[in-house]
């Protein structure tokens, strides 16, 4: 079971289209409504085993501070308004889809950001200390983003997104700390690394694979009326993560070594669309389809376009050196 959920990991960019058909089928088909039940549970069974596998302790860690500095500052000072001004030019009749792409942009950095990184020889240890940071730090901001830049076109709620992202990320992490250490208490660090938690990380992913099968399933009929919908978000989403490559590289080379520059980049332009469809699906009541919409949508440029960037680092970076080794080997150790 474990190995075909870990195939299941290693080829999102095949399953989530697939189960996004499937989805849409499904919601033609059949009545969906009652899908609505599922949502909470395939959401705690997302972001729970995430947050098992969180190394908090990074947190404390002083190390990699201009890294992690240039890549908040990407985060949280640039993103967010790029895709807030795509938003508003694309979709300007269309707020829910609008708040689906600033939602995107806001959390920053996922499991997928140390993967990538590993894949492409860059600091591990810098990209665990960046997942931490962009999910604590996103979490937090969020609803008051939400606020301020969207309040004048939609009623947001701030007291319930407040709520939910307590209960969806803080209350999951609390319990995934407690949970992480108990397991390392028992069976040791270095066995919970290199087996157990690859375990929670593939049944993560089948709390992501419910969580788009429900939104696309709840969108259907409205896709099947409007098919154009769907191909128009991809232009805007292609533009941002376009733009965020472009400007991580290019701050990345600047100021950076080869491993920080290449853990900035995908510290920067992976986004956690896990944490951002639980938020869609769980705070905005009948709108929520609508935001998911185009969050899963997301999941397929950003799968592909990481394996891609992984192919150009040497040319981009340079070679990989031996010197470095010791920044890619820590976290294994």
């Amino acid at each position: 079971m474990w190995n075909f959920l870990s195939k299941i990991n290693k080829n999102l960019i095949i399953v989530i289209p697939v189960v996004m058909l499937l989805g849409f089928i499904y919601g033609i088909g059949f009545n969906s409504n009652f899908l609505k039940s599922l949502i909470l549970p395939l959401t705690f069974l997302m972001v729970y085993p995430m947050m098992v596998t969180l190394n908090l302790k990074k947190l404390f860690e002083s190390k990699d501070n201009k890294t992690q500095i240039l890549t908040q500052l990407i985060n949280f000072g640039i993103i967010p308004f790029i895709a807030f001004f795509t938003g508003k030019i694309f979709f300007a009749e269309k707020p829910f889809i609008a708040l689906g792409l600033l939602l995107a942009s806001l959390l920053p950095t996922s499991g997928m950001t140390i993967s990538w990184t590993g894949f492409a020889k860059g600091n591990l240890e810098a990209a665990v200390k960046m997942t931490v940071i962009g999910l604590t730090l996103g979490s937090i901001a969020t609803p008051f983003y939400i606020k301020w830049l969207m309040g004048t076109s939609i009623e947001v709620n701030i007291a319930d997104i407040i709520k939910q992202i307590v209960i969806i990320v803080f209350i999951p992490m609390i319990l995934g700390f407690i949970t992480q250490q108990i397991i390392i208490k028992k069976i040791g660090q270095k066995e919970f690394k290199e087996k157990i938690a690859q375990r929670f990380s593939s049944a993560s992913t089948l709390g992501v694979l419910g969580i788009v099968f429900v939104a696309i399933a709840l969108k259907a009929k409205s896709l099947f009326t409007y098919p154009e919908e769907l191909f128009l978000i991809l232009t805007p989403l292609l533009g941002l993560y376009l733009f965020n490559y472009i400007l991580s590289t290019f701050i990345g080379k600047l100021f950076l070594s080869r491993g920080d520059a290449i853990a900035l980049v995908y510290g920067t332009v992976m986004r956690n669309l896990s944490i951002a469809l639980a938020i869609a699906m769980n705070s905005f009541g009948s709108a929520g389809p609508d935001i998911a919409l185009i969050i899963s949508a997301a999941y397929i440029i950003q799968v592909q376009s990481a394996a891609w960037y992984v192919k150009f680092t040497d040319r981009i970076f340079g070679e990989f050196r031996r010197k470095e080794s010791d920044l890619i080997t820590c976290e294994s150790k």
